[in-house]
């Protein structure tokens, strides 16, 4: 068990798929918001979890532009500071909205998957 206060006003990004786990498990809630309750105190940012590990691993720069990455988060400061880490990388972040909303859009639910995981996008600048 975490002391209390651990995980107050850190950033955690959710980079993993929780593919076939019922909906009626996750109570019928988004992944990240069952992740986002277990680091109370904390600011959840999903990202980096819609694309292959070998697609993350190239390089993000793709004839003139860059490899997107989504972002869903509750919080737009945390989503900031992990979209510029993502910047940082060479990567375009697009933040889709909340976790409930934009969280959806790329996330395993059961044994089906959003809409936008592994779509690999680029943004022209």
């Amino acid at each position: 068990m975490m002391a209390p206060g651990y995980n107050r006003g850190q950033t955690k990004a959710q980079v993993g798929l929780r593919y076939g786990v019922s909906p009626e498990t996750l109570g019928g809630q988004p992944s990240a918001r069952v992740v986002s309750q277990a680091f109370a105190g904390g600011k959840l940012v999903k990202g980096f979890n819609h694309l292959p590990a070998a697609a993350l691993g190239q390089d993000p720069a793709v004839h003139g532009g860059r490899r997107v990455v989504f972002l869903a988060s509750d919080d737009d400061a945390a989503a900031a500071e992990v979209g510029a880490l993502a910047e940082d990388l060479g990567f375009a972040p697009v933040k889709l909205g909340g976790l409930s909303e934009g969280g959806l859009l790329v996330q395993a639910r059961g044994n089906s998957w959003g809409q936008l995981i592994f779509r690999d996008l680029f943004k022209f600048d």
